[in-house]
């Protein structure tokens, strides 16, 4: 990981090493800060502690799949509003419309090829709704500011 000040911060939720080397090669030379968790409780953790301008998910994960990981996101206000691209083998519809349902951005199917990547990930982070920025951290207050896990 690169730290680069100002860059948009991608965040990678992906069990396969090689696939989160590959990942994070080609969005940090795409001039992106990642960071990244191999399972779905270290995701939420990290993604908790980064609050990225958007996320990479995998489905299939151990401990907690990708899924239960968007479900908890969706229900946290400060974390709800950041796009997640669902980057996954599982290309069933079912699997699709479930992860649209649960609120994913965009879906994409592994093998994928590199520009298609790069350009989804850039059209999800120029969507952000605060011109790019993430929400702020809540400094307190009412609502769900707690991971729902």
């Amino acid at each position: 990981m690169q730290l680069r000040s100002g860059a948009p911060r991608i965040f990678i939720a992906e069990d396969d090493p090689g696939i989160v080397e590959l990942l994070t090669a080609r969005l940090e030379a795409a001039g992106y800060e990642t960071r990244s968790a191999k399972n779905g409780w270290r995701a939420l953790e990290g993604i908790q502690a980064m609050v990225p301008h958007a996320v990479l998910l995998d489905i299939n994960m151990p401990g907690m799949d990708g899924f239960a990981v968007l479900t908890a996101l969706r229900q946290t206000r400060h974390l709800a509003t950041i796009p997640v691209l669902m980057l996954t083998a599982r290309g069933a519809r079912e699997d699709v419309a479930k992860a649209i349902g649960l609120g994913a951005k965009d879906y994409l199917t592994k093998p994928f090829d590199d520009q298609e990547l790069l350009g989804r990930v850039a059209r999800l982070v120029r969507k952000r709704p605060s011109g790019g920025m993430p929400p702020p951290t809540p400094q307190g207050g009412g609502g769900n500011d707690a991971l729902m896990i």
